[in-house]
């Protein structure tokens, strides 16, 4: 693989010969002065200089070097702050040779407030720095629902959000939840206070983790009760250590020790790499995670090194266990472990262990990222036979990894508005989903309202690059217009239309096929018959679901905009329903209730208002169906626009 021109390599090596050799970050920049790579060295000079030589052996040298036309750099105290550095600017820059770590909003948490009143146990999908404890996160809702049906049972806490909790306390009795024995009754002043207390306690450290201070907690306050001879109270107590012990026995036992340590193993396979997190606390695995990334094109110690310090940085201090061991050894350990440190207060350990139990549980982690990354190469396996089915039927040019497809929807020619879903590799890309109001077209218009679409995403191609297939719901029309719209700008993609078949005797009744399915056609730029795929094919399945997600991101945001608009707004913009007629409508039917509400018949009967127009009135009321519109002032519903 080739390398930076003479002259770039001269230019460089001129700039790294003037590096301090002080510790800090550097960033490879491309041509354009994207950033490609950020990394933290403790002597600047000596580790850019390994980048340009290539003489380290890492096999993302090359491919790193052969876009890189600049190197930036960033002078630090210590190797540690570098760490911190190096986070921020992975977060700001999203480096094509750095990984990422996920946004925890895709991941389901518990929060709880120990300073609420009452508190309670809620999930969430962001952990935030407000003084609330929060424990995960939880890979999956089944996940979350077993914690929260497990914590219900030995902690009867409130579940009722502050609204449901103030309308119990004002009907003065409590809740189903009180009568079967899985809430105290605060609302109603049957808790008490001393009592409720205890139980957020032992929420907390079954949370944590600590479960035999929790059980040495509970014996201690059975004995209490049972010598005061309150022997309800020991009973209940009893039971309830009985239910903690029961629980316990359910988790994963792989160290006779009562360690704390997060466990890190690593698998891969060329650039695809998975990371599995096991999370021990007193010799028992209490919760995991994985982590998947692609196309990485850093060594594994690098990975695992730009990973820990992510993970952390995303996490509050006081969920930082005494000791992470992981799968890799990698350099620049020491101060990741001294910044862990200054952060949780306490000694924190950061090793690779090579023999004893702790190089048996990385063992396990890194079996588990194996199997992970087995599955989810499987799963890819799928996905390119797919697509290469997509490629093949309808000659496309290339492999459809990334598609963008677009609809357009409108309520009786009404808040016309469009959406725009991509995905990659047979996966929604959700952050680059747009949501368009038309601005310009008739809103009854579908094409005119489509080539508005178009020519807005068209002139973005140099901040957002053209997809490998550009889809449109639709059939020959509307692919005719992506045609006009690319031909316009000079452009060239492949394009495709989708649209499901319609019965010769009857072209507006859509055919069913057995099991409720439709069969679908696809329809590509100067090809006279449409392309049929076996409606079981990998590929016709995975255009549908883009189909799909493209029309009900469509109609979502239609009917978010419905909702802020008033019924007068709306009648203003239905064809054929001027002001006199609206005027007519108000005057005689007496209300927007009384015209929404009103038969054909009765809209017929009103002055002005023809045969027609009752229809399109009744039409849209009923296209309408139970969504809220406003009957008082406009609100203004914004641009509302994602384009950009």
């Amino acid at each position: 693989m080739r390398g930076p021109s003479e002259k770039t390599q001269a230019a460089l090596e001129a700039k790294v010969r003037k590096l301090p050799k002080s510790p800090g970050i550097y960033q490879f920049k491309s041509d354009g002065g994207a950033v490609l790579y950020v990394g933290k060295a403790q002597n600047l000079r000596s580790r850019v200089r390994q980048y340009l030589a290539g003489g380290d052996g890492r096999s993302q040298i090359p491919a790193l070097m052969e876009r890189t036309a600049d190197v930036d750099i960033l002078v630090t105290a210590n190797v540690k702050e570098a760490l911190l550095l190096e986070n921020e600017l992975i977060k700001r820059h999203k480096p094509v040779f750095n990984v990422k770590l996920r946004d925890d909003k895709q991941y389901l948490g518990l929060r709880m407030d120990p300073r609420d009143e009452w508190p309670r146990i809620s999930s969430v999908r962001r952990f935030r720095r407000d003084g609330a404890e929060y424990f995960g996160p939880y890979t999956s809702s089944v996940a979350l629902k077993e914690s929260l049906s497990n914590l219900r049972r030995l902690f009867p806490l409130r579940s009722c959000s502050e609204g449901t909790f103030k309308d119990y306390a004002r009907r003065g009795r409590p809740c189903i939840e009180y009568e079967m024995g899985r809430c105290l009754g605060p609302c109603c002043g049957l808790a008490d206070p001393v009592a409720y207390a205890e139980q957020v306690r032992g929420t907390v450290l079954f949370l944590k983790g600590r479960s035999q201070e929790l059980v040495t907690r509970l014996r201690e306050q059975m004995i209490s009760a049972a010598e005061a001879e309150r022997f309800e109270d020991a009973a209940r107590l009893r039971n309830r250590i009985s239910a903690v012990d029961a629980t316990l026995q359910d988790q994963q036992i792989i160290s006779d020790q009562k360690v704390e340590r997060d466990v890190f193993g690593l698998a891969r396979e060329g650039g695809e790499v998975e990371i599995q997190v096991l999370h021990v606390r007193e010799g028992r695995v209490i919760a995991a995670e994985d982590y998947s990334f692609s196309k990485v094109q850093i060594d594994d110690g690098e990975v695992m090194s730009s990973f820990l310090g992510q993970y952390y940085g995303k996490r509050n201090a006081e969920e930082t266990p005494r000791e992470i061991v992981n799968s890799v050894p990698f350099e620049d350990g020491g101060a990741l472990q001294e910044w862990l440190r200054e952060r949780a207060s306490r000694a924190v350990s950061v090793r690779s262990p090579q023999r004893g139990g702790a190089r048996r549980v990385v063992e396990i982690a890194t079996r588990n990222a194996q199997v992970g990354l087995e599955q989810r190469l499987a799963a890819r396996e799928s996905i390119d036979a797919a697509l290469e089915q997509i490629r093949s039927a309808c000659a496309l040019s290339q492999l459809p990894r990334r598609i963008e497809c677009y609809d357009v929807s409108n309520l009786q020619g009404t808040l016309a508005v469009a959406s725009r879903v991509v995905f990659e590799d047979g996966e929604p890309v959700k952050n680059e989903y747009r949501r368009y109001k038309i601005k310009q077209a008739p809103a009854g218009d579908d094409y005119a309202c489509l080539r508005e679409v178009l020519k807005r995403r068209l002139a973005r191609v140099d901040t957002e690059p053209l997809p490998d297939l550009l889809m449109v719901d639709g059939g020959r029309g509307q692919l005719g217009v992506v045609s006009a719209a690319l031909e316009d700008v000079g452009l060239v993609v492949d394009a495709l239309g989708i649209s499901k078949e319609r019965d010769a005797d009857s072209p507006s009744v859509r055919v069913k096929r057995s099991g409720g399915l439709k069969a679908e056609r696809l329809f590509k730029p100067g090809r006279a018959n449409p392309i049929l795929l076996s409606k079981s094919s990998r590929g016709l399945l995975l255009l549908q679901r883009v189909r799909d997600e493209s029309h009900r991101f469509a109609i979502e945001y239609q009917r978010d905009l419905r909702s802020k608009f008033s019924l007068t707004s709306i009648l203003e913009e239905l064809p054929g329903i001027g002001a006199v007629k609206r005027r007519a409508l108000l005057r005689e039917l007496g209300s927007l209730k009384a015209v929404r509400e009103a038969t054909e018949e009765s809209l017929r009967a009103v002055s002005g208002i023809s045969s027609r127009d009752a229809q399109i009135l009744r039409a849209f009321f009923d296209k309408a169906g139970g969504r809220p519109i406003s009957e008082g002032r406009e609100e203004a519903p914004g641009d509302g626009d994602r384009d950009g």
